[in-house]
């Protein structure tokens, strides 16, 4: 009897939540774009929502609010009513190298629910071709010879870009003058007209340069050789361990969501990143699916925060200075 009791009530506890899940969505959702339309966080955004409308029948639709390096976006969602309805397409600036070197509005972690991790692409060491270095190891030389004579360009101060190219700098031993711009179109413009001689852009970005011969690349990020540029090795092939950071993007939402809507979110996007027509979209954007549960997307947020914050204390890189 007792039992039975116990069975009783537990299926009474969790009727709430199964009826949740199956009801959500019943009205049109919201998918945050901390980005102005155009570019990787655009298109991931975008094709997430797509993907979502198909599969669960219901309007997903994609809302651009740019601004504060994403700060604006993440502070709305953050206080948006966690009801599965207003989601975020939270990525490494949002939820990795922004609260890392400087004080955001919002706590990446305490103020979102993980939901569902997308996608990455590696970065990748790149240089101008005049630059005399066809590999990293004589990139590293070139660099300790040629003191004060290399530049390199990122997507602004305190990005992903410029990140990486500091723990490249500290790990090697070789120093570079860092030139931030206002997004990585600019700062690309000026490594292929020579005014900086390197730079570490996500591959996406790098790829039409690459192929165009405009750029040579080095090493890729990443714990293994990247389908596109089959040729370049990572910096773990070549003795420089811990660069497996890359340019990620993933679902989150405010803080306290159902548990039931999350795991309903997770699990639909993770079968449609197992779709083999979604992975070909998204490897033509240099995109390499990462499904994850939401447990574990959290984690990887928190992993990542304290590795660019460890960086940025040790190069004593701070936005707020």
């Amino acid at each position: 009897m007792k039992t039975r009791i116990a069975l009783l009530a537990l299926a009474a506890a969790i009727a709430p939540a199964l009826a949740l899940a199956q009801a959500y969505p019943a009205k049109t959702v919201k998918i945050v774009a901390p980005v102005q339309p155009g570019g990787g966080v655009d298109l991931v955004a975008r094709t997430v929502a797509e993907q979502l409308t198909k599969a669960m029948g219901q309007t997903f639709l994609v809302e651009n609010l740019s601004g504060g390096g994403g700060v604006i976006a993440s502070q709305a969602v953050a206080k948006a009513a966690p009801d599965g309805y207003t989601l975020m397409l939270g990525y490494v600036a949002t939820h990795g190298t922004n609260p890392a070197v400087r004080k955001v509005p919002y706590d990446a972690v305490k103020d979102f629910t993980p939901v569902a991790m997308v996608a990455g692409t590696p970065n990748v060491l790149v240089v101008n071709p005049a630059v005399p270095a066809k590999t990293l190891a004589e990139l590293v030389d070139y660099g300790r010879k040629s003191a004060g004579k290399l530049s390199y360009g990122s997507a602004g101060q305190g990005s992903l870009t410029h990140l990486a190219m500091e723990q490249l700098k500290q790990s090697a031993g070789f120093d570079a003058t860092h030139a931030a711009y206002r997004g990585i179109g600019p700062a690309i413009t000026d490594i292929l007209g020579g005014q900086t001689q390197l730079m570490m852009p996500g591959l996406a970005a790098a790829t039409p340069h690459i192929r165009a011969g405009k750029l040579r690349p080095l090493a890729v990020t990443g714990l293994k050789r990247h389908p596109l540029l089959p040729d370049t090795p990572t910096f773990e092939e070549l003795g420089f361990k811990g660069f497996d950071g890359v340019q990620w993007y993933g679902i989150v939402g405010p803080a306290k969501m159902p548990e039931a809507v999350t795991k309903r979110l997770n699990e639909e996007i993770n079968k449609s990143l197992a779709a083999p027509a979604l992975r070909e979209r998204l490897s033509g954007e240099a995109l390499e699916p990462m499904p994850m549960t939401s447990a574990e997307f959290g984690r990887f947020i928190q992993a990542d925060i304290t590795r660019w914050s460890q960086l940025a204390r040790e190069r004593k890189i701070s936005l707020e200075d």
